[in-house]
């Protein structure tokens, strides 16, 4: 799958030739603060297949597990263009609405369902899990 976008100004661009890892929304407390709404809606694929260009902005900060987080951004605009965490280092999550098609994924679960905003239910019967699930 062809995953092109980038940031509100254009100056940040991104593009990746691969399948999905996985589509979800995420309804945790940073992503909240991160994206300025009640939750972020990401498509993961692996690092080493996106390429991006422009100039981008990194806030590191912490998961829940303690870990680094690294939230990629324009300097210019301000949009967010990609998130990567420590615990899943070959692996880069873009913010679906960057996308220049975002109706070409569709999430598939929702996490930290315990910290959504009660006014923000998606519907389409999305798999919900209440925290991060663990793999297996």
């Amino acid at each position: 799958m062809k995953l092109e976008g980038g940031c509100l100004c254009g100056k940040v661009r991104y593009s990746a030739d691969a399948e999905p890892i996985f589509a979800g929304v995420c309804h945790c407390a940073t992503c909240q603060k991160g994206t300025g709404t009640a939750f972020n809606a990401v498509v993961a694929v692996p690092k080493p297949l996106v390429s991006l260009s422009g100039t981008v902005s990194t806030y590191e900060g912490r998961g829940d597990t303690g870990n680094a987080t690294y939230r990629r951004f324009c300097p210019e605009c301000g949009s967010p263009v990609a998130v990567e965490a420590a615990i899943m280092a070959d692996v880069v999550m873009i913010p679906i609405g960057t996308l220049d098609d975002p109706s070409a994924v569709k999430p598939a679960m929702q996490i930290y369902c315990d910290s959504a905003q009660p006014w923000a239910l998606l519907e389409g019967g999305v798999q919900r899990f209440a925290k991060m699930p663990t793999p297996g």
